[in-house]
This record gives structure tokens, C-alpha cells and sequence, in this order.
């Protein structure tokens, strides 16, 4: 499956607000809906926040999950991705409630922890559709995004027993040394998936060679053969640098968490559009969208039928 790339799509995240895009899904059923159709795109995994349905705020609550899941899973054959990182604001418990409670494939888990700003979103806008948003988005540039390896291992133990494996989120090269720590320990085991996030105020910044360098790290840490590995780039770094992974043999992650558009100034429709776009992208390199089935082959996940929704 040399020519197969995985495509992830990260359909709501927990960083960007209602106001700053309408494509932004926060109702159960518009998460359903965008879901589905990036999975019909030709997304292979979806990566999933929850969100209260009233005003958008971030949620761990798996009732609100509840409301989603089942009919993602009913409508599509695509892996489910819970997040555990839930927002910066949560703390370790309510982001993992939802992965505990219903045994996904696949979850996040950032391997470390960070200053995780977006503050600089707030100077765009004047007016927020609801009251919480301003201060939330401003008040980013206090945030810890705490991963201690304590939290880590939490997250990995609680999990092992359902199965379910790891996007291993990695905002900076360190991050990729405490992922080292923990395969070193036998609480990680190839082949485990990696997720190289460049772009975000307070990670690594989205340098092209930061990319070669990160990867280059990874080799030398895991050996090619024990990981697979895909890119995230926050914003209008996004497909540029999606590109130029594929080029390099990685995945890919696309979707409005992660960027709200699709291209310059231009806002995106919806998460299936990213989709379609790096889709377009890639064949013009020669390759496919992995299916779900082949994704499950290629990072070795337990199966949909062992999942709890």
C-alpha cells in the first residue's frame, strides 16, 4: 500500500469559536453530518471534540458524545478518533471520560505539555455571537496545556485495557523524546501512529525544515518500520505543508480544528471540502486515500466491532 495515504479530518477541535466560522459544527448533529461527510470524501479517520449544543463551549461529556457517535458509526465505516486532550482548559479526567467510556479504536494523547495560545484570533473580532468566546480565546495566553508524564500514563494504562490505540499528538521535538520514554518502557508498541503538529503559538513552528528535522528525529528514535506518521499545520500553513509530508511518505490531517480555511482569506464550507482538497492534491502526486479497512490494516487498530457505541 505504497501509494495509500491516511486522511485524517479533525472535524471540531476545541480552540476555534462559533464566531469565527459557520462551517464550524457544534451541535451533535452537525458534528454527525460534517462527519459523515468527510468520511464520504475520503477521510479514513475522524477525529473528534464534543461541544455544548447551546453555545459551542468545549465538553468532555460523554452524554454529549453519546448524542454523535452511534450515528457516525451507523452511517460511515470510518475509524473514530476520541480526543483526550478535550480543550487546554479541562482537566485530565473529563478529557478522558469519553474514551473510557466508549473504547474507541483509535484516541489522541499529546506527549507533553505546552503553552498553547490563540489569543492573537481575538484581534479579528469585534463582536462574538456568544459571551463566553472572548474571554476564553483571550485569556489563551495564561493556558498550560498540561501533559505531565504522570498524565500520560494515566491515559495510556486506562486505555490499554480496551484495546485502543494512539494518535500520539507531538507539538515539539522533546515530545517525541517522552514518546521514546514511554516505547523504552513497554507501554507504547509498534507500530504506533504519530501525529506531527506544527503551527501552534507554543509548539513547533511551521518551518518547513522543522518538518524534515522533526521526521528525521523520529527515525532515529523508533526506526522507520515501528511508526507511522501524518502532519497536522494550524491555519494557511495547512495544505502547503500537508504536501509536502505526502512527499516525504506520510499521512495527512485536514479538517476546520485546524484550520478554518480553505484557502487564502477564502473561509471553508465544511470539513468535506478540506477533505476533497487534499484529496486532489494527492492524486496529482500519484496517490490514494487509504479506505477505513486499509487504515485499520496499516496501524493495526482492533476493529469497529469491539468498540462500546
Amino acid at each position: 500500500m505504497s501509494n495509500k495515504v491516511i486522511i485524517s479530518c479533525a472535524v471540531t477541535g476545541s480552540a476555534h469559536t462559533p464566531t469565527m466560522s459557520d462551517a464550524l459544527p457544534v451541535t451533535p448533529e452537525e458534528i454527525a453530518e460534517q462527519s459523515i461527510a468527510a468520511a464520504e470524501a475520503g477521510a479514513a479517520i475522524l477525529h473528534l471534540h464534543a461541544r455544548i449544543p447551546e453555545d459551542g463551549r468545549p465538553t468532555g461529556d460523554p452524554e454529549v458524545y453519546a448524542r454523535f457517535l452511534p450515528v457516525i458509526r451507523q452511517r460511515t465505516d470510518a475509524v473514530i478518533n476520541i480526543t483526550t486532550g478535550g480543550a487546554a482548559t479541562m482537566p485530565v479526567a473529563e478529557r478522558l471520560a469519553a474514551s473510557a467510556r466508549f473504547k474507541p479504536e483509535l484516541c489522541s494523547l499529546n506527549m507533553g505539555s505546552l503553552n498553547f495560545a490563540f489569543f492573537p484570533a481575538a484581534k479579528r473580532i469585534a463582536d462574538w455571537k456568544y459571551a463566553w468566546e472572548k474571554d476564553y480565546v483571550t485569556g489563551s495566553d495564561d493556558y498550560i496545556f498540561r501533559n505531565t508524564f504522570r498524565d500520560i500514563e494515566t491515559i495510556l494504562t486506562t486505555m490499554a485495557e480496551a484495546g485502543t490505540k494512539f494518535e500520539h499528538e507531538c507539538y515539539d521535538v522533546g515530545h517525541l523524546y517522552n514518546l521514546a520514554h514511554f516505547v523504552d518502557r513497554g507501554l507504547v508498541k509498534p507500530p504506533f501512529f504519530v501525529q506531527m503538529i506544527f503551527g501552534i503559538l507554543g509548539g513547533i513552528g511551521a518551518d518547513l525544515e522543522n518538518l524534515h528535522y522533526m521526521k528525521e528525529t523520529a527515525d532515529r528514535l523508533f526506526g522507520r518500520g515501528n511508526y507511522r506518521w501524518s502532519v497536522l499545520a494550524a491555519g494557511r500553513h495547512q495544505m502547503p505543508f500537508l504536501t509536502q509530508a505526502a512527499l516525504l511518505g506520510g499521512y495527512v490531517r485536514v479538517g476546520l480544528e485546524d484550520s478554518l480555511f480553505i484557502e487564502r482569506g477564502v473561509l471553508a464550507a465544511s470539513n468535506a471540502q478540506q477533505v476533497e482538497k487534499i484529496k486532489r492534491i494527492l492524486a496529482e502526486m500519484g496517490h490514494e486515500p487509504a479506505s477505513p479497512a486499509e487504515a485499520r490494516e496499516i496501524l493495526g487498530l482492533k476493529g469497529s466491532d469491539r468498540v462500546a457505541f
